[in-house]
């Protein structure tokens, strides 16, 4: 089966760097092109969000394309919110066509934290499904309701995300467990900030042997301003801040460079953790800030 760059360079052994790219709330295709000059050499794939936050944006399917085209390689990302199983398959098939492998899924924002809070959601399957109907299409060329396909299957690099920090550990891990048993090849999680936490959850995962199971890929987001922290501290469920990081924020005369030492000082941190396998760096809004991170934290050359 063909390989996509990532799925390459984490096989050999790597630490790889995988960056967010936002799609724009409109269709000009510069947008992601100048996000693309911004970012090429910095990472080894780029992830296209998909109406994040349950926001209306260009879809992650034609942003994929574009990085693409800029010679990138892009990551797809796919929400169950808005599709049902046929548009999901669907989608599949055809970003494998344009030949975009590497796909991320998740179950999606729940629509009334977005900006069309009136929308109906589908959710007709979440996540852990769709990684399974990812790979039964991969592997046994089988459609979901269990026809067989007519042509050629996809060719899926398959990543699913996971969150450290929400409930319990062993539930968490548990979670996981069922993805990589989906059939996850990688696994991006939420933004590290609380470092012990993380590495008690890499404790249970490394107990399992999950790490030699999925290729696991630690979040990354600087927190470029003292109201951007507050809004992730207490308003974005799933995110922990610890007291002492939102201190050093509040205390610093320049919270952009606190907020670049911060970073560094996480990602250099989280490579030292076994079974880490690269780093997935989410800078909203401040994606030009990216290859500075990159460069400080000792990731180049890629």
């Amino acid at each position: 089966m063909m390989k996509t760059n990532l799925q390459q360079l984490l096989n050999q052994g790597h630490f790889v760097v995988t960056a967010e790219i936002g799609p724009p709330k409109g269709s000009d295709p510069q947008s992601i092109v100048r996000k693309t000059e911004q970012l090429n050499g910095y990472a080894d794939a780029f992830n296209i969000t998909d109406n994040q936050t349950a926001v209306a944006r260009m879809s992650s399917l034609a942003g994929a394309c574009i990085v693409r085209q800029q010679g990138m390689e892009p990551v797809f990302q796919m929400a169950c919110r808005d599709r049902n199983r046929l548009a999901l398959q669907a989608d599949i098939l055809g970003a494998s066509a344009l030949g975009i492998h590497n796909m991320l899924f998740v179950t999606g924002d729940h629509q009334s934290k977005g900006n069309h809070p009136h929308a109906k959601g589908v959710f007709d399957i979440d996540s852990i499904q769709l990684i399974s109907i990812a790979k039964n299409l991969r592997d046994i060329h089988i459609f979901e309701n269990q026809e067989m396909l007519k042509s050629k299957s996809p060719q899926v690099f398959i990543g699913g995300v996971s969150n450290p920090f929400v409930s319990s550990i062993p539930l968490r891990v548990d979670r996981l467990e069922k993805k990589i048993r989906a059939g996850a090849d990688f696994i991006q999680t939420q933004s590290v900030f609380n470092l012990s936490r993380f590495e008690e959850w890499m404790d249970a995962v490394r107990d399992r042997d999950l790490d030699n199971q999925v290729h696991i890929l630690a979040g990354i987001t600087p927190l470029k301003s003292v109201k951007m922290m507050q809004r992730m501290k207490y308003h974005v469920p799933g995110v922990d801040i610890p007291d002492s990081l939102e201190k050093r924020i509040l205390d610093a005369e320049d919270v952009e460079e606190e907020a670049l030492l911060l970073t560094d000082e996480l990602i250099r941190s989280i490579k030292l953790i076994k079974g880490v396998h690269g780093v997935h760096i989410t800078a909203l809004f401040w994606e030009q800030k990216i290859p500075e991170i990159v460069k400080k934290s000792g990731l180049l050359p890629r």
